[in-house]
């Protein structure tokens, strides 16, 4: 099955299974980070949309911790970058309906939290089809190394997530039910 087949089914199992309100327990995750003593003083997570497994109370537990917490902004020729953010801070809309930091502060993070289509036990992930996440990993694994963390829902999980060349393979991945 091609990726766009693997997309359209997945996002629409995902929509149909949107009202169980499966989430990550945030102590987990905390605990697997501090146990695996990954520096997580910078955390790029993203605003939820479109059904995906919301990273917002993650962000917020590091935030109390006094992390610097960073969201993306979508820019031009599908770059992107993270920037500053709070969770009292205002966010606004960009194009595709996202809301983004206002901040124009960029924060490159230790640790980076990544919305998943689907995933496969090879640590494979299949996004949007845009792109933005695999040329971002691209970008900052030039200056830093970064340890990238997948947030799913364990049904989004397929037998082999089709890979080219430009696709970036996850550190983890994390559902709700267990870390990959």
């Amino acid at each position: 099955m091609n990726k766009s087949k693997i997309r359209n089914l997945t996002l629409k199992i995902r929509k149909n299974n949107s009202y169980k309100k499966f989430k990550i327990s945030t102590d987990k995750f905390f605990s697997f980070l501090k146990t695996n003593r990954y520096s997580f003083e910078n955390i790029g997570g993203y605003y939820p949309s479109n059904f995906e497994i919301d990273d917002l109370e993650i962000l917020k537990l590091f935030e109390k911790k006094k992390c610097k917490i960073s969201l993306p902004i979508i820019e031009k020729n599908n770059q992107m970058n993270f920037f500053k953010w709070s969770s009292k801070e205002p966010l606004e809309l960009n194009k595709f309906g996202i809301p983004e930091p206002i901040s124009k502060k960029i924060i490159y993070p230790d640790i980076l939290l990544i919305p998943l289509v689907a995933f496969d036990d090879n640590l494979n992930r299949l996004g949007y089809g845009g792109g933005f996440y695999d040329r971002y990993i691209n970008k900052i694994e030039e200056v830093k190394k970064i340890i990238k963390i997948g947030l799913a829902f364990s049904y989004q999980k397929i037998k082999k997530v089709p890979i080219n060349q430009y696709d970036k393979k996850l550190d983890f991945i994390i559902t709700e039910k267990k870390n990959l």
